[in-house]
């Protein structure tokens, strides 16, 4: 299991994420969109990936995105909650 200090940069690039897209995470649980446990799954999920990096300066960019990289191990679970 990954480390507190990994999955608090993971919770936050799976929170900058779904931000980027135009997804409010809080209010998609809230709004029974998806449930914690996904969003916990969707955590350790990325915490799989490669490449957090790339995924950082991707997130850094400031324009909104419209999917995200083809290589996100969370692009299902989020690109069902777009608006």
């Amino acid at each position: 299991m990954p480390n507190r200090e990994t999955l608090r940069l993971h919770a936050g690039l799976v929170d900058r994420m779904a931000t980027k897209l135009g997804v409010d995470l809080e209010n998609a649980a809230i709004g029974g969109d998806v449930s914690i446990d996904e969003i916990s799954d969707a955590v350790i999920r990325c915490t799989d990936c490669p490449n957090p990096g790339h995924c950082q300066a991707f997130l850094d960019r400031d324009e909104i995105a419209q999917r995200t990289p083809e290589y996100c191990r969370n692009q299902d679970l989020l690109s069902k909650l777009i608006p």
